[in-house]
């Protein structure tokens, strides 16, 4: 529940400057990742959340993190991985692997990129 609690307060931090200036797509990560997390529970659980007052939405938090990733800025690259991740437990790989590459490109001394791209691949193509 304290973790929830700092999602709701980044969010409402968001919701803020998004008020403010709706052309800082980097408040999106904070929006989606708090909508995609509580989204992504298991009914009962988002319905007690609910009378505590969080609400969440797994497509919706999808798409602010599409935000966040493709008009970002600074945190651009971090809702990357965040959507690569929420694609994973989607289970589309295809859409996970094309982040991962992207960010590969955007990162190539990073060495994490390209072993979760050959695990994606081992995944998809398993070797006899």
């Amino acid at each position: 529940m304290a973790s929830l609690g700092y999602t709701r307060e980044a969010t409402r931090w968001a919701d803020k400057l998004l008020a403010l200036a709706p052309d800082y797509y980097d408040a999106y990560l904070a929006t989606g990742i708090g909508k995609y997390i509580i989204g992504s529970m298991v009914a009962p659980v988002r319905w007690i959340l609910r009378l505590g007052g969080y609400a969440g939405n797994k497509q919706a938090g999808i798409s602010e993190l599409k935000l966040a990733a493709q008009r970002g800025h600074y945190l651009a690259p971090f809702a990357q991985l965040l959507l690569a991740i929420a694609y994973l437990r989607e289970k589309d790989s295809t859409r996970a692997r094309q982040l991962l590459v992207g960010l590969q490109e955007q990162f190539p001394a990073n060495t994490l990129f390209p072993r979760e791209i050959a695990r994606l691949d081992a995944l998809r193509h398993p070797t006899p």
